[in-house]
């Protein structure tokens, strides 16, 4: 988990976008770990010879895109240093020569350094700023004074460094050696970090960046050299590597033992096959004989708003160029909202104000069903840890589905048929937290958000219609597709990825299905005419504002058909679609009971949908909660406080 902070200035703080921490106990092979760098490191980075060439070119205009290539041409020239190793500044004479755990890094000589040195120092001083002269020169100091005195060919760096020993007996060796070493140079502390402070958020991002690299380098390294082992004295100083973490010197050993280290997979991947015959839509209707009825819905949002100048003032080190506005012009997003409590505690809140409004006691309830993808627990599930924070002394059933973004349909459809067989009130819940699995994977930051809604579906009184017409379900698809959103995923270190063009081919496939279907079945209430014409509203799985417009339009559906709250929520995945619901009755585009139709779509390559009566009536209050409510937030992501620093001038007393 890598959960935001707050910082003194009341700021969203994502602290694995420039920490650069990686989670060693998920990483098996040296290709997963190779995986990682290269997305996260190098595939953005310039070298040195790249910037000399854009330099010479005149490829820079302002100050603020030649430090942002500066910055990620150090953190890549890092890449293995920042991820895997403590950096300890330590007498050639007491370091340990012979443990396998105590490591030297071999290096190369950084060729035609004068040059490429002098041209960014003398491009820099000619472009004009960019926002803001002093900021953009405290950062250009401390990312150039690192720049000025690197020394190494960063290019060809092995992962896996040698030990002391190694070293010494590796013809042609060098390594960083020194006179003399100050064990109180002065470095920035996490706090100052965190409290970092610009009114612009690009370049609040990079003055974190700045201070993470210059923490690389506790010593003077303009007295720095590169010396083999015979030319290293007894009272110099060399900077060992240690492992940060018993995972870290774990995988060195797994990757040792394995040599390549090279994963074998052996998944069978052919051709996605149609099923024997279609699965058509359940009319809840005709095929059950206990109707629901929607009684109540209530809904709980991340208490911390996330704009999406906060994703900029993040901006890792491995993310190409993007603005506040370029990410709500390509997602149709504005802000999302993300919680310091756990999935269960927001799935309590919403619950609570579901009974409440239904006039429901817990006692009535026959089964609870949580839609979730990204719990944090396995045993109790959600739904049971619920049932018992309730008072439920039992349940017919209580169980977690991870049905990803179709969580609502999923979540209605087992919810109808356990009416059928308790027939007594269901209590649905669609929970997420995605914020503290996001890391610094961009796409996924942009998107999704943290979010919970409950709903209590009873059995409606005999003789009566229920509120649910018509229900689907889908799962699979071809390997791409079901492999489009993967958590946790080895290869990003864990993180939630999504791999844009094989989401929106299944959100694609599986809308035109959806019409298809609602097109070809009559209305239970009207057979003179289609379940598609008596759609009023559609309410769509908020996912990406930009991309389910251009696919809509292309399905012949029109924007004012569709209702989005993405733009101030985010994706909640399965919540999306229930806070969605709520916000069309508070937003007064549902003012009477309104036939709308729900598709959900996403990871697994499911879908399904729900074509529901919506009665505003049913809408509880909102939850609101407390942001000063620390009792109930996640550790480490709670308010902070302290005195710290502004900005880098002052953290150093200039």
């Amino acid at each position: 988990m890598k959960p935001f902070v707050i910082n003194r200035h009341g700021r969203m703080v994502f602290p694995a976008n420039f920490l650069g921490d990686l989670d060693f106990s998920v990483l098996q092979t040296l290709d997963q770990f190779t995986a990682v760098i290269g997305r996260d490191f190098e595939a953005k980075a310039p070298t040195g010879t790249d910037l000399l060439a854009r330099v010479e070119s005149g490829a820079y205009q302002r100050s603020f895109e030649l430090l942002r290539d500066l910055g990620q041409n150090l953190y890549w020239a890092n890449r293995y240093s920042i991820t895997m190793f403590d950096r300890r500044p330590t007498r050639w004479r007491d370091l340990a020569k012979r443990r396998d755990d105590v490591f030297l890094p071999v290096l190369t000589p950084w060729e035609d350094s004068e040059r490429k040195v002098a041209a960014v120092e003398s491009a820099f001083r000619t472009l004009p700023a960019t926002w803001d002269a002093t900021a953009e020169n405290e950062i250009f100091g401390i990312l150039f004074d690192l720049f000025r005195y690197k020394l190494y060919h960063a290019t060809e760096l092995p992962p896996i460094k040698p030990t002391v020993a190694e070293f010494c007996a590796q013809p042609g060796a060098l390594t960083f050696v020194m006179p003399d070493y100050d064990p109180d140079y002065r470095v920035f502390t996490t706090e100052q970090i965190l409290d970092a402070n610009q009114d612009v958020p690009e370049l609040e991002a990079l003055t974190r960046w700045a201070m993470v690299l210059h923490n690389q380098y506790p010593w003077d390294r303009s007295r720095t050299e590169l010396r083999g082992p015979d030319e290293i004295g007894d009272d110099d100083f060399v900077v060992a590597f240690h492992p940060r973490t018993r995972d870290v010197m774990a995988f060195i050993d797994r990757v040792k033992r394995a040599g390549s280290g090279e994963s074998t997979a052996g998944a069978y991947r052919g051709d996605a096959i149609e099923p024997a015959t279609p699965y058509p839509p359940v009319r809840v209707g005709e095929a059950f004989r206990v109707q629901p009825k929607l009684e109540s819905l209530a809904i709980v949002r991340g208490e911390h708003i996330c704009a999406n100048t906060d994703v900029i003032r993040n901006a890792s080190f491995s993310w190409s160029p993007m603005s506040a506005a370029e990410i709500a012009a390509k997602t149709g997003i504005e802000q999302r909202r993300y919680t310091s409590r756990e999935p269960e505690q927001l799935a309590l809140h919403a619950a609570r104000a579901a009974l409440a409004k239904s006039g429901r006691s817990p006692a009535e309830i026959g089964a609870v069903l949580v839609s979730t993808c990204t719990s944090n627990r396995q045993i109790p599930s959600i739904a049971c840890w619920l049932s018992g924070e309730l008072g439920l002394a039992q349940t017919h059933a209580s169980a977690d589905m991870v049905a990803a973004c179709a969580g609502l349909p999923y979540g209605l459809a087992e919810a109808i048929r356990q009416l059928q067989e308790v027939d007594r009130p269901v209590l649905l819940v669609c929970v997420e937290k995605f914020s503290d699995k996001i890391g610094s994977v961009r796409t996924s930051r942009m998107i999704f958000g943290d979010g919970a809604a409950a709903m209590v579906i009873g059995p409606a009184p005999a003789g009566q219609a229920g509120d649910v017409a018509v229900v689907q379900t889908y799962a699979s698809g071809p390997y791409t597709e079901v492999n489009s959103i993967i958590w946790p995923n080895a290869e990003f270190d864990g993180d939630i990825t999504v791999y844009g063009p094989e989401v929106k081919s299944l959100v694609q496939r599986y809308l035109m299905q959806m019409l298809g279907e609602l097109g070809a079945q009559s209305d239970p209430d009207d057979p003179g005419r289609t379940l598609l014409d008596s759609i009023e509203l559609i309410i769509p799985h908020q996912a990406n504002k930009t991309m389910i417009l251009n696919l809509a339009g292309k399905a012949g559906l029109s924007a004012d058909q569709l209702y989005f709250n993405v733009e101030r929520m985010g994706n909640v995945s399965s919540a999306s679609i229930p806070i969605a619901v709520y916000d069309a009755v508070r937003d007064g585009v549902i003012t009477r009971p309104t036939r709308v139709f729900a598709p959900g779509f996403g990871a697994g390559a499911v879908g399904g949908y729900a074509v529901l009566r919506v009665d505003p009536a049913i809408v509880a209050d909102e939850v609101v909660l407390d942001l000063l409510d620390t009792d109930t937030a996640a550790p480490g992501a709670a308010q902070r406080a302290g005195s710290t620093t502004d900005d880098i001038s002052a953290a150093f007393g200039g």
